[in-house]
């Protein structure tokens, strides 16, 4: 049986000298789907551009966006901006249609970092990670469990999850944050 874990709490949930693999601190998460047409002003509304190929990452001022389809886009943002971000985009609707929606309670994120942060993400996630460049994202599986998983460096992973998902996803880390200790 799994420990409750507080997935509002950001905080360490395995580590070693191997891997370490952490909780991240809620941020201000927004789905945003837009026609083409749409995308400058809103890219000038967010104060970010929005990328345009699938997988890419752009980031300015604290607001990471993410583009996940030809129309689709994860935003990111700090909590305070949350308000700001909504308020923005609802300006410029009549002359840029669009839907954006917040989704922040619905996700978490969790970093794994360290030099076998890798391997540890290969007990879960099918994809070859030597082919997701640095700072890029893709969304993904892991371990059949629908995620966003990030390269925010060489060794260091994000992946964001629903949270209805977290306990599961984070048991099958913690024990292979300790396999990977015992090698």
């Amino acid at each position: 049986m799994t420990a409750h874990v507080d997935l509002n709490m950001a905080r360490t949930l395995a580590t070693s000298s191997a891997v370490s693999v952490e909780l991240l601190p809620s941020v201000a998460r927004f789905s945003l789907r837009a026609g083409t047409g749409e995308q400058t002003a809103l890219s000038k509304a967010l104060g970010v551009a929005l990328p345009t190929k699938i997988g890419q990452c752009t980031r300015k001022n604290k607001i990471e966006v993410l583009c996940l389809g030809p129309d689709e886009w994860t935003v990111l943002a700090p909590e305070d901006q949350a308000v700001k971000i909504t308020d923005a985009c609802e300006a410029i609707y009549t002359k840029a249609p669009h839907s954006l929606t917040e989704v922040s309670d619905r996700e978490i994120a969790i970093q794994i970092t360290g030099a076998k942060a890798t391997d540890l993400m290969t007990i879960g996630c099918p994809r070859d990670l030597d082919l997701l460049p640095v700072g890029e994202a893709r969304r993904t599986i892991f371990d059949g469990v629908s995620a966003v998983l990030w390269r925010d460096g060489s060794d260091e992973y994000r992946l964001d999850l629903w949270r209805s998902f977290a306990p599961h996803v984070i048991s099958l880390l913690e024990t292979g944050c300790a396999e990977l200790a015992a090698e």
